[in-house]
C-alpha cells in the first residue's frame, strides 16, 4: 500500500510566508526558508510553495526562495503562482522545483498542461484547483449530475468560471496532470476540517493521486481527509505554521490509526 503524506503549504508574497482565511485577511507567519528546513527536519514528506503575489517581481523572489530552499531540503518541492508558460515552468523546474503547480493559466490555456506533461513529464505537473461550494446545488449553471455544485475559481479564488470542478478535475488528468491540488475555497483557514465530499468526489473521479488542502484545524482533520475523503496527501498551513500541531504528532497520529506513513 502507497503510504499517504504530509505536506506543509508555504504561501509567499514579498519574500515571506503568510497565512490567511478563503485567500484575505493575510498574516505574517515567517520566512519561508527557515521555515522548510524546520519543516524537513520535522520529517515533511513534500512542500508546496505558491506565489500567493505572482507578480514578475514576486516570481524572481520565488525562484530565489527556490533555489536557497533546495540546498537545505532533500525532499520533493512544488512551487506555484503566476506560471504561464513552459519557459516559467522550465525556469522553477531549473531552480530546484521538482513540481510545477498551475491554475489560472491551467483553465485559460489547457493545452499548456499537455505542454507540461511532455515537456517535463507528467509527475511534473500538478494542476490546483479552488472549488467553490455553489449556491445552485441543482446544478442550473453548472451542469446536472454530480459534485454540479462546486464551481472552478481562478485568480486566487476571486473570479468564478462556472466550471464543474469535479468535471474540470477529469479533464485536466486527460490532459496529462499527474496530480491534482485540492483546495476548498469555502473551507480554507477555517480550521473546521476539509470539504470531504469535494474531496471524496474527486478522489474517486480520477486515476491520480489527489492533495486535499482547505480546512485543517486538528489532527482528526487530517485523517478523515484520507480515509473519508480518500485523499493520498494531505496539504495544510496554519496548525503547522503556528504550532498548533507539529509534523511528528500528525504521523504519530495517523500510524496509530493504521495509516500509512513514512515515519521521518
Amino acid at each position: 500500500m502507497l503510504t499517504k503524506r504530509i505536506i506543509p503549504c508555504l504561501d509567499v508574497t514579498q519574500g515571506r510566508v503568510v497565512k490567511g482565511t478563503s485567500f484575505t485577511h493575510l498574516l505574517d507567519a515567517g520566512d519561508p526558508v527557515e521555515l522548510a528546513a524546520f519543516y524537513y527536519k520535522e520529517g515533511a514528506d513534500e512542500l508546496v510553495f505558491l506565489d500567493i503575489g505572482a507578480t514578475p517581481e514576486g516570481r524572481d523572489t520565488m525562484i530565489d526562495i527556490v533555489e536557497r530552499v533546495s540546498e537545505q531540503v532533500f525532499i520533493p518541492l512544488t512551487v506555484g503562482g503566476g506560471l504561464r508558460s513552459i519557459e516559467d515552468m522550465r525556469r522553477m523546474l531549473k531552480a530546484g522545483a521538482d513540481k510545477v503547480s498551475i491554475n489560472t493559466a491551467a483553465v485559460q490555456n489547457p493545452k499548456l498542461i499537455t505542454e507540461g506533461a511532455e515537456k517535463f513529464g507528467s509527475q511534473c505537473i500538478v494542476v490546483a484547483i479552488d472549488a467553490k461550494r455553489h449556491p445552485y446545488p441543482s446544478g442550473e449553471r453548472l451542469g446536472e449530475g454530480a459534485g454540479a455544485e462546486w464551481e472552478v475559481c481562478t485568480h486566487g479564488g476571486r473570479k468564478p468560471t462556472g466550471i464543474n470542478a469535479i468535471e474540470w478535475a477529469k479533464q485536466v488528468v486527460a490532459l496529462g496532470a499527474g496530480e491534482l491540488l485540492l483546495t476548498s475555497w469555502d473551507a480554507d483557514g477555517q480550521r473546521a476540517g476539509y470539504d470531504l465530499e469535494l474531496t471524496r468526489s474527486i478522489s474517486e473521479g480520477v486515476t491520480v493521486p489527489v492533495i486535499a488542502s482547505g480546512g485543517a484545524g486538528n489532527l482528526e482533520h487530517l485523517y478523515e481527509a484520507l480515509v473519508i475523503g480518500k485523499a493520498d496527501a494531505v496539504l495544510a498551513a496554519s496548525i503547522f505554521h503556528y504550532q498548533i500541531h507539529s509534523i511528528r504528532q500528525a504521523k504519530d497520529y495517523l500510524a496509530e490509526r493504521g495509516i500509512p506513513i513514512r515515519k521521518g
